[in-house]
């Protein structure tokens, strides 16, 4: 089976959910290219803390992080593991994305065309739960993937 075709009852599903939250939310649907919104019927707290666990590319943000955000900025990091304490050490302020960052990503990456571009959202609240973009399906390591656990609005 090829990797599209593995894929496809799963895309078909996410379609159907969005549609779904849209339906019940009575919105319209969104163009996710334009919107500043990946995740219909989310909307990034003021104040909210997070697990980030990212495991794939050739990136400097590998590993499982807490994040706790205020106001759109990150305002604390720790990590859970080795080499996400490896990848804080001596690392820019702003390498541990908000949520809020991790969803504009994949309108960008939308934006520009890359072959996958894929938000998996929580049932109940549509926060992001899992984030993966990759620009090009045949080039390694270009890829980023997220999985976001723990969500806590404050």
């Amino acid at each position: 089976m090829t990797a599209d075709a593995a894929t496809a009852p799963r895309r078909r599903a996410c379609t159907l959910i969005l549609a779904a939250f849209a339906a019940l939310g009575g919105c319209a649907e969104q163009d996710v290219g334009t919107s500043p919104q990946a995740t219909p019927g989310w909307q990034e707290p003021a104040r909210y803390s997070f697990v980030l666990d990212s495991r794939c590319g050739e990136q400097q943000l590998i590993g499982k992080f807490q994040v706790s955000v205020v106001d759109g900025t990150v305002t604390a990091t720790r990590g859970l593991d080795e080499t996400a304490s490896n990848a804080l050490r001596g690392a820019q302020p702003d390498l541990v994305p908000t949520l809020g960052q991790l969803v504009e990503q994949v309108n960008e990456a939308r934006r520009s065309g890359a072959e996958v571009a894929d938000i998996d959202v929580d049932l109940d609240d549509a926060h992001p739960v899992r984030i993966t973009i990759d620009p090009h399906k045949n080039t390694n390591d270009d890829e980023s993937c997220f999985t976001i656990s723990d969500y806590t609005p404050s």
